[in-house]
Parts: structure tokens; sequence; C-alpha cells
């Protein structure tokens, strides 16, 4: 259940920097920090979701290194812990985690790329696969995983059910093969002897990695990856908080998002006070575009 707080207004401290924030997005991870299962288990209920954030310097913490200004537009990557999220009207963060805002963009749009950017970046981090290597990506409507590949010079396959495939092949994919459990066996006939990585964000990764040449790598930004890997296959399940503090990586996001290299989509826009239904449409499924909430 999702229920509005009054908290005290955090400080900045040392390497600290205080934002008035003016939009969080809606993530899966949030409606597990609701249900208690992600993020709390070093901490007493309430819990506070969020990890993506925009918003306005407010504060910055005596002695940090930074160079913002109070007033200055910024979005942040937020590590959850009890009532440490981004559904807040203040936020406290480390200044690593940090940037401006993309030049052109709203707080609303910039707020959807700290952590679903950087879980994109990571997956692709954990590949070490030269430019034009060939990877797939699973649910490829549904983050920023095919522009990031394309902007690292990739030669990508994605799926998509019909309604999605205009989009994907907007977003720069080279292939696009229907979603579904056929999609394996179409990639093997683009490329016999499979992809070099692939990256998979709609939790199919038992089903994806026959698609996998040997000694090649998947990553999952959906967590639960279980597979044997008989032909060498490097599995790895990408967590966005071990780049919480990875500052060049989101400020290169923020470079990509001016220069239209990665275009945020936003879904559908809330007021805080309606995080329930925000919760609801994300639970529901079927959004092209994120759910983000407006403080």
């Amino acid at each position: 259940m999702l229920r509005a707080l009054d908290l005290p207004v955090p400080e900045a401290g040392l390497g600290e920097i205080r934002i008035r924030v003016h939009a969080a997005t809606v993530n899966p991870v949030d409606t597990l920090v609701r249900r208690g299962i992600a993020f709390v288990s070093d901490s007493e209920p309430p819990y506070v979701p969020g990890m993506d954030a925009a918003g306005v310097v407010e504060q910055i913490g005596k002695g940090t290194d930074t160079d913002l200004t109070v007033g200055d537009h910024v979005m942040a990557v937020v590590v959850v812990s009890g009532t440490h999220g981004a559904y807040a009207e203040h936020l406290v963060v480390p200044a690593k985690s940090v940037v401006r805002v993309p030049t052109g963009a709203t707080d609303i749009e910039a707020a959807t790329l700290p952590m679903n950017g950087l879980t994109a970046r990571m997956a692709l981090d954990l590949f070490e696969l030269p430019a034009g290597a060939t990877i797939a990506v699973t649910g490829a409507a549904g983050g920023y995983a095919v522009q990031l590949a394309k902007a690292d010079g990739f030669h990508v396959i994605a799926d998509a059910s019909p309604k999605d495939e205009q989009l994907v092949k907007e977003l720069g994919v080279d292939v696009v093969l229907p979603r579904g459990d056929a999609f394996p066996q179409l990639l093997r006939r683009e490329i016999p002897d499979g992809v070099d990585g692939l990256v998979d964000t709609a939790g199919v990764a038992g089903l994806a990695i026959s698609a996998v040449r040997d000694g090649g790598r998947m990553a999952s930004s959906v967590g639960g990856v279980q597979v044997t890997a008989e032909l060498g296959i490097e599995t790895r399940n990408t967590f966005a908080p071990q780049y919480a503090h990875e500052h060049a990586k989101l400020d290169r996001l923020r470079e990509l998002a001016q220069k239209g290299s990665i275009t945020p989509r936003i879904a559908r826009t809330l007021p805080a006070e309606q995080a329930t239904e925000a919760h609801r449409l994300l639970e529901a499924g079927g959004l092209r575009g994120r759910v983000v909430l407006t403080f």
C-alpha cells in the first residue's frame, strides 16, 4: 500500500547534494519495494520507493566537490534505503550520483534516464565487446538498451510485437524479429552462429540464451538469470546501484540525450498523490514509455 508521509527535510552533508524533486520515474523495482521485497532487508517500514529523480539543486553540502550550483536542474540515480527514495519532495544524494538534465529536456523527461539508462549501460559494459559486434535485445521497446548499443557501434537485432515494430525500428534496430518463443530460432536464421551478446529486458533469459553463440555473453536487467553455461556462455544480472557513483557514465547519458541519440519516452504523467494509480498502470503492462510522478 502507498500513502503520503510527512518526513523531515534532510540536510546535505559532505559530498552530498539536496534536490527539490520535480519528477520521479515509476519502475518495476518500485513495486517490489512497495511490497517489502526489495531494498528493505536492513531497515524498518515505512519504505519510500524510487530510483530515478529530477529537479532543482536546493542545497550543496559544505566542502562538496561539484560544478553544480543551487538552482541548476539536475537528474539523479537513487539507491533506495528505508525512507530514502526518489518519491520525495526533498532528496539528498551523493554528488557523484547527480548530473545536469540534458539541454532542452524537461525534468519529467530527464527523470526517466538515470537508473534506466545506467542499467542498460551496465549490461553492455559487461559484454566487453568491440564495435561491430552483433547483439540481441529482448523487450526492446521498453528501455534504452537499443539506442545505447547503437551509440556503441553494435549491430542490433531485437524482438517486437506487431504494434511495437515501427517504434523499435525508429530506435535504430538493424533487424526486427517477431516477439515470442520462436525468436531464438528466427535469430539463428539471421545469424547462424548466434549473436555475440544478448541483453534480456523481458525476463526470457532461459529461452533467449539459445540465440547466443558459443562463448558469448548474456546480461539480464530484470534479474533471475539462472541458465546452464554449457557452451561457455557467460551470464550476468545487472544491478543499477553498482553504477550509482559512475558519474562519468551518467553524464554520458546526458550527452547522448542532448544529441538525440537516446530519447526519453513518457507514457503517463501523474501527480505524486496518485502513486497508487501509477503502480497499477505499470503492473497492468502494455506501456510504451515510463510513468512519471510529479511533485
